[in-house]
C-alpha cells in the first residue's frame, strides 16, 4: 500500500514520544512552555523533546512561538491540523484503558 493514508499518518507519528507529546498538547489549554511540557511528558531529555517538537512542527502539527524577552522562552501549541488528532487520541486512550483493565491493571514500569 504505497499511497495508504493510514501508513502516512503512522509514519508521521512514529517514534517513542510523538503520540504522547501530542496527547499532552491536546490536554493543554492554549500554549505550554518547553520546560513545563518536559515535566508533563516525564522521562524525556531536553534534546529528544526539542528534536521531536521540531519534527512535529515540520509536519504542521505543532506551532512554536519564540519570545525575545529576558529571560527568553518558547511556547508550543497545536495547529488546527494537530488539534484534529484529538478525537483519535481520545479513542486510543479509551482502547488503552480497556486493554489495561483486561490485563489486570499491570503496574507501569519503574522509571530509571
Amino acid at each position: 500500500m504505497k499511497d495508504c493514508p493510514v501508513k502516512y499518518a503512522l509514519d508521521t507519528l512514529a517514534g517513542k514520544w510523538k503520540m504522547y507529546i501530542m496527547y499532552v498538547l491536546t490536554e493543554t489549554e492554549g500554549t505550554i512552555r518547553f520546560n513545563e511540557l518536559q515535566r508533563q511528558v516525564g522521562g524525556i531529555s531536553a534534546l529528544m523533546l526539542s528534536r521531536t517538537l521540531t519534527e512535529l512542527e515540520e509536519s504542521g502539527l505543532v506551532n512554536r512561538v519564540e519570545f525575545d524577552v529576558i529571560p527568553p522562552h518558547v511556547e508550543y501549541s497545536l495547529t488546527d491540523l494537530g488539534r484534529a488528532l484529538t478525537p483519535a487520541l481520545d479513542t486510543l486512550g479509551e482502547w488503552g484503558h480497556q486493554v489495561w483493565m483486561a490485563n489486570g491493571c499491570p503496574a507501569a514500569p519503574e522509571e530509571k
